[in-house]
């Protein structure tokens, strides 16, 4: 999620309840498994592993990458991302990125990541990468074209991220009533979204695993307002509605799948593991600590620049931490590959769900 939001619907605090969840970087997360799967990935930037134009995205600027693979690669995070730990868990290799596949025909066996940074379900004014819906197009469309057959599907696995862009786009269309009508947009942003969802299993593929939204009331261009002491209240309860709504959406998925040996649909809880960290400031478990979770290793110097900025002469325009494993968010809203490191952690027990792992 590049852009931020920041919404104040009303009325939803008797909606939400904050729970709690348990689960670590790439290492550790291996999975024993006699039979290779697939893994295909759409979404924005919590998936993206190298869509975006290497020109126009930030993401392809130095400091990202710098822990790994040691440049930018594409990846909006220091190093390896929620994609690469999912990959990590089915004991495969990261999936290539639909914009080099044709470079790297060997790579197919993985599977394909399809997610753009900046996107969403809908179109976003200003991002020029395709929405959700497209993006499962050009899914099809390599099907239609026998890159991947059927029994390719059957034995796959998806990824499905949505960070919070369309949100973003809308406060940012009615900066000053954008909460008369968030609620009505959170009940057209889910639909959407379970709509893709049951497209893409329609296609064949074996399983589903759906992100929820973080709590984005603490991601750090929201907290930095605060000293990143404070997550914003009102920002996390829309989340949780939106959260609320899909949960109900996809046990409705799984009943109606008729599935008794495994879920068709699985829900990847990212609120509650997030919560987590920042009320135990890591995973103790795992021995990750980090003093101040909400705060991130690279900002803009102001808020007028970010991770990245810089001016004509090529001067710098943030600030970047001394360590990048001290902080559980990379930038204003990503985590670092610390951070989801940490997440993956929390999330283990659900993906110990993926059929045949």
């Amino acid at each position: 999620m590049e852009r931020e939001m920041l919404f104040l619907p009303l009325l939803l605090c008797s909606f939400i309840c904050l729970l709690t969840g348990t689960n670590v970087g790439v290492e550790g997360l291996k999975a024993n498994h006699d039979h290779l799967k697939k893994l295909f990935v759409f979404g924005d930037s919590y998936a993206d592993t190298g869509n975006t134009n290497k020109t126009l995205s930030d993401a392809w600027k130095v400091p990202y990458g710098m822990t790994f693979p040691g440049k930018p690669d594409g990846r909006w995070c220091n190093g390896h991302i929620l994609t690469d730990y999912v990959a990590k868990f089915m004991s495969i290799r990261t999936p290539v990125a639909f914009r080099s596949w044709k470079n790297h025909p060997n790579k197919l066996k993985q599977g394909m990541n399809f997610a753009y940074g900046g996107t969403g379900v809908f179109d976003i004014p200003g991002v020029v990468y395709p929405n959700m819906t497209r993006q499962i197009d050009l899914f099809q469309q390599l099907v239609d074209q026998k890159v991947y057959n059927s029994s390719d599907l059957q034995d796959s696995v998806v990824l499905v991220t949505l960070s919070g862009n369309d949100y973003s786009a809308y406060v940012a269309e009615y900066p000053n009533n954008y909460t008369v009508g968030i609620i009505d947009f959170i009940k057209k942003v889910v639909p959407q979204l379970v709509s893709n969802v049951e497209r893409i299993y329609s296609m064949g593929v074996k399983q589903v695993l759906v992100a929820n939204l973080q709590p984005l009331g603490c991601i750090p261009r929201i907290t930095q307002a605060e000293n990143s002491s404070v997550c914003d209240k009102f920002d996390n309860t829309a989340a949780g509605y939106h959260n609320l709504l899909l949960k109900a959406a996809v046990d409705k998925l799984n009943l109606d799948a008729h599935k008794n040996d495994y879920q068709p649909f699985i829900l990847l809880d990212l609120f509650d593991s997030f919560t987590y960290v920042f009320n135990n400031k890591g995973v103790p478990s795992g021995n990750i600590t980090f003093e101040n979770p909400l705060e991130a290793c690279c900002l803009g110097i102001n808020q007028n620049y970010h991770c990245a900025s810089a001016d004509k002469n090529g001067t710098k325009l943030y600030t970047l931490c001394d360590d990048p494993k001290s902080t559980f968010f990379w930038d204003g809203a990503h985590p670092s590959q610390r951070g989801w490191r940490s997440i993956s952690l929390l999330l283990r027990d659900t993906l110990s769900k993926i059929h045949g792992i």
